[in-house]
């Protein structure tokens, strides 16, 4: 079992609050997790329907069977249930009593914002970072990690990449669609996922996906909150202050799970990833996703975001820390550039706030360029870390 970073914020939030809940992509280990730290609290799941319709029926009897401290899983399956966790938490007056998990990100942050407010920490799990892999002694190329990605129980059971990836698109990505909303043509939407894959680290366009879709710009606006809404994927925000230039103000997209992303593409092994076009922004994504693991490790905010004004100028991700601003450049090549730097160098012009900048590279660590650190990927979570980042 791969130890997993968030672990010591989990244990300091139990001691704080009375409920805390886990939040994240399905089958990223939250239920794993939870039960690695708290092995003696009893555990339920609401994914099984008697136990659902016990909680539906008598929630009072439900938490008297499963008293506190408890586990419960899936708890997005019955958000009424949460206005009795609230007062069973007031009465007990327990750190750490209940320990939730769900997938739904803003519908469930919505109703545990209403129900538990003061009473709950929020904590979201994304898949394993290459820290933690690291760390389990655990070390790939930088095509395996795109191709294999960060699923647990890819490490955990050495299952086939592919056949995980198709039975988790069907099981749950579609699971979660069709739940949410009311998809008429799925092919639709299918292509339309697709399509996303394809755009990895693009800005985000309606009417371009819904050309190519041929369904409404409000459509898919639709289907990417819900995509966003099941940690499928992610949208990194433009970073916008007065510069005197016109600025993007338009979302970058990018996979949770880059290896769902590689599935979708039809890549069948990591020799295909080298060779596909597409490999500078499946490498952005795995990057942009290691910095956002990083942070909501340590149960930060993400503070990430991109630059792009209309001159063309972009930095690829800002961290914004300590009233400070520090640039990030992604590049997928293992040799080194000096134009790499140039947009960073640019940025640090432009921006009173702009710290120290770093490239992330496939290639070797260096001690910098300039006021440049030179960062291998596998590198990515521990500099995010060690903010604000600095030389040497």
């Amino acid at each position: 079992m791969i130890k997993r970073k968030i672990q010591a914020e989990l244990a300091l939030l139990a001691e704080q609050y009375p409920v805390v809940t886990i939040t994240g992509p399905r089958q990223s280990g939250k239920t794993t997790l939870a039960r690695m730290q708290f092995p003696d609290y009893h555990y339920v799941n609401l994914e099984e329907p008697e136990t659902r319709q016990l909680a539906e029926k008598d929630a009072k009897e439900f938490l008297k069977r499963y008293p506190a401290p408890v586990i419960i899983d899936e708890i997005q399956r019955l958000p009424m249930l949460l206005s009795y966790i609230q007062v069973e938490s007031d009465r007990g007056k327990r750190k750490g009593a209940f320990i939730l998990t769900g997938s739904h990100q803003p519908e469930l942050r919505a109703q545990v914002a209403q129900s538990l407010a003061g009473r709950t920490a929020i904590l979201q799990l994304l898949p394993l970072s290459i820290a933690e892999l690291t760390d389990a002694g655990v070390s790939l190329d930088r095509d395996e990690y795109i191709f294999k990605g960060f699923m647990p129980k890819l490490y955990d059971e050495k299952l086939d990449v592919t056949r995980y990836y198709r039975n988790y698109y069907t099981t749950y990505v579609e699971r979660d669609a069709r739940q949410l909303i009311n998809i008429r043509n799925f092919s639709a939407f299918e292509t339309f996922i697709k399509l996303l894959a394809g755009r990895v680290g693009q800005l985000v366009n309606f009417s371009s996906l819904a050309n190519d879709v041929g369904v409404s710009a409000g459509t898919i606006a639709e289907w990417i909150s819900v995509l966003e809404a099941s940690y499928i994927v992610f949208r990194l925000p433009p970073y916008f202050e007065n510069f005197g230039k016109r600025q993007t103000k338009s979302p970058k997209l990018y996979f949770t799970e880059v290896g769902l992303a590689a599935y979708l593409l039809e890549l069948k092994n990591p020799s295909m990833v080298a060779r596909d076009p597409l490999l500078g922004g499946l490498f952005e994504n795995m990057v942009v996703l290691e910095a956002l693991k990083a942070r909501y490790n340590q149960g930060k905010d993400a503070n990430l975001y991109f630059f792009r004004d209309s001159n063309g100028m972009e930095v690829d991700l800002l961290l914004s820390a300590n009233r400070m601003l520090y640039p990030m450049e992604i590049k997928a090549a293992r040799t080194w550039s000096n134009d790499f730097s140039k947009a960073l160098d640019q940025f640090r012009k432009l921006s009173p706030k702009a710290g120290a900048g770093a490239v992330i590279y496939a290639g070797d660590a260096g001690q910098g360029i300039g006021e440049n650190q030179l960062i291998n990927f596998a590198d990515v979570s521990r500099t995010i870390d060690g903010e604000p980042l600095s030389r040497g």
